[in-house]
């Protein structure tokens, strides 16, 4: 078995010399291939797996050892394509959870959309009937319910939930890429970020230059990860880290005081 693999990668590996086509890219979807073919015949995390993995990535640099020292890129694809191979039942399992996590959020959110609607709706009638009060008793219905629905805490606690959320979804993007995820289970990732980021995003009358900037770069960040993802460039991770580093300096941003 082991054996059928090495040829199959080292012949790939000289048809793509031929062709002049031995990048890092193809490296990796030569080693994915052949992997993807077997993987499913062994336990995961097996002893027999992993001596797989490492013949696959061997056999990469023994041929492409004419390349001496200039030959890292290669070697870190070969890694990635093998990753991809050995976790893709992992990740397809992933990929089911998160879906199913996402119904069960929107289901929560359709519940506290519910439970604020009733909210608004007991404060409107007791903003009603205090019309027959007195105007001492309306001024203090009146104070206690502007309090209530126009709770700056309440308001900044939603914020940062927002923020922390959209970063967790940009950690678990990070994750997916470093360790063999689809991309389309990181674009999902970005995504979620992006959705989040919005719901976090002050008004704007509200928003201070500094704000605005730390906002601006997160979406240029989020763009350009999209974009490195649909064209497979290897730049991706590196794209990825600096989004987490910038959606990090973001939630260290003191809100704005509103006039």
């Amino acid at each position: 078995m082991t054996n059928n693999i090495k040829e199959q990668i080292k012949n790939d590996l000289q048809q793509a010399k031929q062709t002049g086509q031995v990048r890092a890219e193809r490296v990796r979807e030569i080693v994915k291939s052949a992997l993807s073919q077997v993987v499913s015949e062994f336990k995961e995390g097996s002893t027999e797996l992993r001596t797989l993995v490492k013949d696959a990535v061997s056999t990469v640099i023994e041929n492409l050892q004419e390349k001496g020292s200039d030959v890292k890129e290669e070697v870190t694809a070969s890694i990635e394509g093998a990753l991809e191979a050995v976790n893709s039942k992992r990740h397809e399992a992933i990929a089911k959870t998160q879906a199913e996590v996402k119904q069960l959020q929107a289901q929560l959110d359709e519940q506290e959309e519910k439970i604020q609607q009733e909210v608004e709706g007991i404060l409107t009638e007791i903003q009603d009937t205090s019309q027959e009060k007195s105007a001492s008793a309306k001024t203090a219905i009146d104070s206690a319910i502007n309090g209530l629905k126009n709770s700056e805490e309440a308001e900044l606690l939603k914020k940062r939930y927002a923020q922390l959320r959209a970063q967790l979804a940009i950690v678990q993007a990070n994750l997916a890429a470093r360790y063999g995820g689809r991309s389309e289970e990181v674009q999902g990732y970005l995504d979620e970020a992006k959705n989040w980021f919005n719901q976090a995003r002050p008004q704007a009358e509200a928003v201070v230059t500094q704000v605005q900037q730390k906002s601006s770069q997160i979406d240029e960040k989020l763009g350009e990860a999209g974009t490195a993802i649909a064209k497979k460039e290897r730049q991706i991770k590196q794209i990825l880290r600096e989004l987490l580093h910038a959606a990090a300096d973001r939630l260290k941003d003191k809100e704005p005081v509103k006039k």
